[in-house]
């Protein structure tokens, strides 16, 4: 018997207006509403098409498809009224990866959001008088507890020739704190308030591009600003800063290498003579730290990552950095710095346009708390760069043991890996790990993968060397549970 052509089997298909009057879309219709239902019907008949096309579908196969039309449309139905952005187990140990979200909030965090989204807050209202308020007392007021001591004192300031204006600027109380959106909005409001009209003297090696296409030649462009760059990628000398300053010139800036290092031939202008530079010229000096820590990193294992406090002490006007990085909060840019700059960073219209909302502050209230506490632990980024390989080693090991006992087809050994931070934030740092090589008879590797990433929940993994590799330092130690399980599922 001659099998159908492809157009003979496209003639098969049911209009969607024909799907939608048999009687068990039409019900679907009157509980869903007919939009939702006309979608999924589309969309099911356009993928019968594309297997068509693709060769995937007989007659015979065809004939199977639409007598199960209902329950393709109810499925397709389920699927586009069900959450897009959802929860998955992230075991590729990244700890800030920016395709799953960056930094997981400490639950100190949910709650405090559940408790003021869920009904009406003190949001921009002053309860003690009464009147309106400001949004972002909530959290300058901790960020001031957090900073405290950052500018140097009055001695240490004399030592390093610091300028009058710096030392009016000694006591914690002048550091302030502004909100936006994100880094790339702090730093496009810093240069617009600090030197739109005016030039920004910044070192050829620091204009980077980090993910999204994020560039900072093109943030100046935006911020009203003029880009006078100096130096080469690889050398640059505080006598580059020194020779381009002009009548033009609003600002020094320094910029973080958060996704990248420079080696070899290499020089670079310290801290302190950019600060000495930039007082002496009595000029800001701003930098856009990227990632941006409130505590030593070297206690989690990280070196050569400077932390928003170092900044500060070594006499650093304004600092940029993420909430959702090493802060570990949600996602925000936060400026930091001398209370007379943010001030005017405030009073700037371009802030209302980037400001945050009650989440962020509720979210970001609660992480700084935790600080403030020195609850660390509560902190799921500081939690998972503090443990270390011989606990991640434990858990990989009761996991293997348990799915190695199912008898199934799924090999599983223990080797040694490396985690590393992600997000932007120490490129050249790794934290040793224990990892999970996984391996199936007749499933290749990226089919292994790919059958774990359409698990539910998606747990997401890396491929090397022809093995599916998982790390459990990013792994909540209640989803291990959720991995085994998984894992003994996979025929």
């Amino acid at each position: 018997m001659k099998a159908a052509s492809k157009t003979e089997l496209y003639r098969e298909l049911p209009s969607v207006d024909a799907l939608m009057r048999t009687p068990g879309v039409s019900q679907m219709s009157e509980t869903h509403g007919g939009i939702a239902v006309t979608d999924a019907a589309r969309t099911v008949v356009a993928r019968l098409r594309e297997e068509i096309a693709s060769g995937l579908l007989d007659a015979a196969a065809l004939r199977l498809a639409l007598d199960g039309m209902d329950t393709a449309i109810a499925s397709q139905l389920r699927k586009s009224l069900s959450h897009s952005l959802r929860p998955v187990i992230n075991a590729t140990g990244v700890i800030l990866h920016t395709n799953l979200g960056r930094a997981p909030l400490a639950e100190t965090a949910l709650n405090h959001l559940r408790e003021t989204a869920g009904q009406y807050s003190n949001l921009e209202f002053d309860i003690e008088n009464g009147e309106r308020g400001k949004r972002d007392v909530h959290v300058d007021r901790l960020f001031r507890q957090a900073l405290a001591g950052s500018f140097p004192e009055p001695a240490a300031s004399k030592a390093s020739n610091i300028s009058r204006r710096q030392l009016s600027a000694v006591s914690s109380n002048v550091i302030s704190t502004i909100v936006v959106n994100n880094n790339a909005a702090a730093v496009l409001l810093a240069l617009n308030s600090l030197a739109d009209g005016g030039e920004v003297i910044v070192s050829r090696g620091e204009l980077v591009e980090i993910g999204g296409s994020f560039r900072i030649p093109d943030v100046m462009a935006k911020s009203g600003a003029t880009l006078h760059e100096v130096g080469t990628t690889n050398r640059t000398r505080i006598a580059d800063y020194e020779k381009a300053i002009n009548e033009k010139t609003r600002l020094l800036l320094r910029v973080h290498r958060s996704n990248f290092e420079i080696t070899g031939f290499t020089e670079q202008p310290s801290i302190s003579e950019l600060v000495e530079l930039a007082h002496h010229r009595n000029l800001p000096l701003m930098e856009d730290l990227g990632s941006g820590a409130l505590v030593d990193l070297r206690n989690f294992g990280l070196r050569g990552e400077a932390s928003v406090l170092d900044s500060l002490r070594a006499g650093i006007d304004v600092v940029t950095y993420s909430g959702d990085k090493l802060l570990g909060g949600p996602q925000a840019g936060l400026l930091s710095g001398r209370g007379d700059l943010i001030s005017r960073m405030r009073s700037n219209s371009l802030f209302r346009a980037l400001r945050v909302d009650k989440l962020t502050y509720a979210a970001l209230e609660a992480t700084l708390l935790a600080y403030l506490k020195h609850d660390y632990e509560a902190i799921p980024t500081l939690k998972m760069m503090s443990l270390s390989k011989a606990e991640i080693g434990v858990r990989a090991e009761a996991l293997a043991k348990s799915v190695r006992s199912s008898e199934r087809r799924v090999k599983v050994e223990i080797i040694d890996g490396e985690s590393v931070v992600g997000g932007g934030a120490a490129p050249s740092s790794v934290l040793p790990t224990r990892l999970l090589a996984v391996t199936c008879a007749e499933i290749s590797a990226d089919e292994l993968s790919t059958r774990l990433r359409r698990s539910d929940p998606p747990i997401i993994s890396r491929v090397e060397e022809g093995r599916v590799l998982l790390d459990l330092r990013t792994v909540f130690p209640a989803q291990d549970r959720l991995i085994e399980d998984t894992l003994r599922r996979i025929e």
